[in-house]
């Protein structure tokens, strides 16, 4: 079975940075595009980034574009999520998963424990 792990998010002022990891194991890592989604209380689960099973590949969201960065070490199985110029509609629980990159939706329903992200102003 698939298991995500992820780590990394905090409690941050707004304009600060955070990065967080994901370390994938149970599956082919380096085969499959990945994803880190967001959730924020009362909202729905949304996807902000995504990379292909190539770095050259990558998805961000609009609300994050030009201040979150992807990337993955296939020799680790693990992806992050560097996260710049931080706001506070960034305020979420951080999740990756494996995603299909046509669709950009998750190929597993099981999610890891995901990491809290705070900002504050």
């Amino acid at each position: 079975q698939v298991q995500l792990v992820e780590s990394g998010g905090g409690l941050v002022q707004a304009g600060g940075f955070l990065r967080l990891s994901c370390a994938v194991s149970g599956r082919t890592f380096s085969s499959n595009a990945m994803g880190w989604f967001r959730q924020a209380p009362g909202q729905e689960r949304e996807l902000v980034a995504a990379t292909g099973w190539s770095a050259w590949n990558t998805y961000y969201a609009d609300s994050v574009k030009g201040r979150f960065t992807i990337s993955r070490d296939n020799a680790k199985n693990t992806v992050y999520l560097q996260m710049n110029s931080l706001k506070p509609g960034d305020t979420a629980v951080y999740y990756c998963n494996a995603i299909a990159w046509a669709t950009k939706r998750p190929l597993n329903d099981y999610w890891g424990q995901g990491t809290q992200v705070t900002v504050s102003l």
